[in-house]
């Protein structure tokens, strides 16, 4: 069972709240990976507010961590809503139904698939701040974000993992819809998380404190 915040469940408009923030999440996800602890295993972050969730789970646990650039890629009338999504190395998920849907064209699609993996090639350098990426190959590896609503993002990311030759993949999340649970769970190992809500609106609505993550704040993260 989740833990709540100082043995209290808080109203959050129709949700709850179940985190006070991104490090509080983290810190429930490294009960839940105590498993992991020794072992050849590699924490990715997916930045930007996931590599919070995943530094405060890689510190409990003692465990290196990398951050993972993944872009959502949006309906073109509505930016929080994702019908696709791009990682690193050209990898991208689309669902094509629902790009369709939202009245996202093959050139709308095309275009932004360019655009999106330009911007992940440069945040992935400037995140890294010179340093090397850590291999996943022959490694277990926990993918971690701070949620997921459709799961478009962790889609690409477990997509771009598998091409890096890991023993295994495991997907770590605190809070995830169902709807993302039946799309992501064939795909890895193992998923873990603290929370799944049938009914979900935004990542967001269950954390008390949800605070926009600045580029310098995931530079300064991947020091530690």
């Amino acid at each position: 069972m989740i833990g709540t915040l100082e043995g209290m469940i808080f109203q959050k408009g129709a949700n709850h709240v179940l985190f006070k923030d991104r490090q509080h999440a983290g810190t429930l996800l490294a009960e839940k990976l105590t498993a992991y602890r020794n072992g050849h295993v590699l924490i990715l972050g997916l930045a930007r507010g996931g590599l919070v969730t995943a530094k405060s789970t890689a510190d409990l646990l003692q465990i290196p961590i990398d951050v993972l650039v993944i872009k959502k890629l949006s309906s073109p009338h509505d930016r929080e809503y994702a019908i696709g999504a791009v990682a690193p190395d050209n990898t991208e998920i689309i669902h094509w139904k629902d790009a369709q849907r939202s009245g996202a064209d093959e050139m709308y699609v095309q275009r932004e698939l360019l655009r999106l993996s330009r911007e992940i090639r440069m945040l992935m350098a400037t995140y890294r701040n010179g340093r090397k990426p850590i291999s996943a190959e022959g490694k277990t590896v926990l993918l971690i974000d701070d949620g997921a609503a459709t799961g478009a993002t962790m889609e690409a990311a477990v997509l771009w993992a598998k091409k890096k030759k890991p023993k295994h993949i495991v997907v770590a999340l605190p809070v995830i819809s169902g709807e993302a649970l039946r799309k992501i769970r064939p795909e890895v190992d193992e998923l873990v998380a603290c929370h799944v809500a049938d009914t979900f609106v935004a990542v967001g609505d269950y954390y008390a404190s949800f605070p926009q993550v600045t580029d310098q704040e995931v530079v300064s993260l991947g020091r530690g």
